[in-house]
């Protein structure tokens, strides 16, 4: 038939069989228009051609089916309807299980069980979706340390710089400087031997005038509620530190060093100013900080506020590979330099020393790249090496024992 379309299927017996029938009926156009209703003689139409349609189909089926069952192809025994098996279940139709081996058996399955109730489904819904109105912080059960420290006796204390919360934790140490494991290893050991003070027991030291206050003798009414005066001496505008004895908990060792550069051409030309930062900045491995002048000074053409210089100060490692370097590296190559004088300190502890411009040439950060940096334009530089020495005499002890010479006399 025309407009139709045609599908052949193959039987399951031993020969081929060819069947076709209509899959679908293509629309016929219509000569009437949209607006228009079919009439009542094409309606019956479509619709005995429909049931034909299924009958046919149904005769097809039941032809196949019969074939099937003469090859024997069917099976022959219905499957069950569930091939699990529950242990329950089969406990139950047990006849020789027990009935206390039974007792810890399910009685029913999850299949069996009643499904949650409508009002608990709501309820779940409206408490996992929430609005951002509604919706708690994420951080408001989370701990963060205080940002500022409000004294010991208050009840939120910052906790140590070593706990991973706190805000100026810093992680590491990764690696440990060589100066600093000699000086744990060998150095404070030696130390502490050279500085032995033996104090039997019931010893009693004798007091110290050195940094105390004098108090008035009374002699006026006016004295009294005055405050003390100052030690005697002509350092008496600052109190000088007492010597502590070196023992276990105190032991002299180096807390940081500072390097301070100052360059007057600076004020006149700012190409002594880059070249100062570069060079220190080289050798130092720190970003250093640009000084200025403090006093103006007319005969030396300076002005207060004019960038003179820069500074720079290391702590921890970084302060101990700086000292190694220049130990190791920097120091020896200096033809004929004695050392540090002996008479230098502040009666605290602190050191300090210069090194001239060809001096600091000998850095190996300048002396690798030396095309870098004019050669006129280098500067010299102050290193200032603080110890946690309380006298000037532990602060030479602690250099002397890290590699420093000294020279001079020795003034305290």
């Amino acid at each position: 038939m025309a407009g139709e379309d045609y599908v052949w299927l193959e039987g399951e017996s031993s020969h081929m069989q060819a069947e076709k029938f209509p899959l679908s009926r293509k629309p016929h156009k219509s000569p009437i228009g949209p607006s228009q209703e079919p009439s009542p003689n094409r309606k019956q139409t479509v619709v005995q051609d429909f049931s034909l349609t299924h009958i046919m189909s149904g005769l097809r089926e039941s032809a196949r089916l019969a074939r099937l069952f003469g090859q024997r192809r069917l099976p022959l025994k219905a499957p069950q309807s569930c091939a699990r098996q529950f242990t329950s279940t089969a406990a139950g139709n047990s006849q020789t299980l027990k009935a206390d081996q039974l007792a810890d058996l399910e009685s029913t399955t999850t299949y069996t069980s009643p499904a949650p109730e409508q009002e608990s489904i709501d309820k779940f819904k409206t408490g996992t979706h929430r609005t951002n109105e509604e919706r708690l912080p994420g951080g408001r059960y989370q701990y963060h340390p205080p940002k500022y420290y409000r004294g010991p006796l208050h009840p939120v204390q910052s906790p140590e710089s070593s706990d991973p919360t706190a805000r100026d934790f810093v992680p590491g140490p990764f690696s440990v400087p060589r100066l600093k494991q000699t000086y744990e290893s060998t150095i404070a050991h030696d130390l502490m031997t050279m500085t032995y003070k033996h104090k039997p027991p019931g010893y009693v030291a004798p007091e110290s005038n050195k940094g105390h206050l004098r108090e008035w003798d009374d002699s006026s009414p006016y004295h009294k509620n005055r405050p003390r005066r100052a030690p005697r001496g002509g350092a008496s505008s600052r109190l000088g530190l007492i010597e502590r004895d070196v023992e276990w908990n105190n032991i002299p060792k180096l807390s940081a060093v500072t390097i301070n550069s100052y360059a007057p051409e600076a004020c006149h030309s700012k190409d002594y100013l880059h070249v100062t930062r570069a060079v220190i900045q080289a050798i130092s491995g720190a970003y250093p900080e640009v000084t200025t002048i403090k006093h103006q000074v007319s005969q030396w053409r300076i002005r207060e506020g004019d960038k003179a210089g820069c500074k720079v100060t290391l702590h921890g490692s970084a302060a101990s590979e700086f000292v190694d370097k220049l130990i190791t590296l920097v120091l020896p190559k200096i033809k004929d330099w004695p050392g540090i004088k002996a008479s230098t300190g502040d009666d605290s502890g602190n050191l300090a020393f210069g090194m001239k411009p060809e001096w600091v040439t000998y850095f190996p950060e300048i002396e690798f790249n030396f095309d870098m940096y004019p050669p006129r334009l280098i500067p010299g530089c102050d290193i200032f090496l603080h110890t946690t020495g309380t006298s000037d005499r532990q602060g030479r002890l602690l250099l002397q024992a890290l590699g420093f010479p000294f020279y001079g006399k020795k003034t305290r």
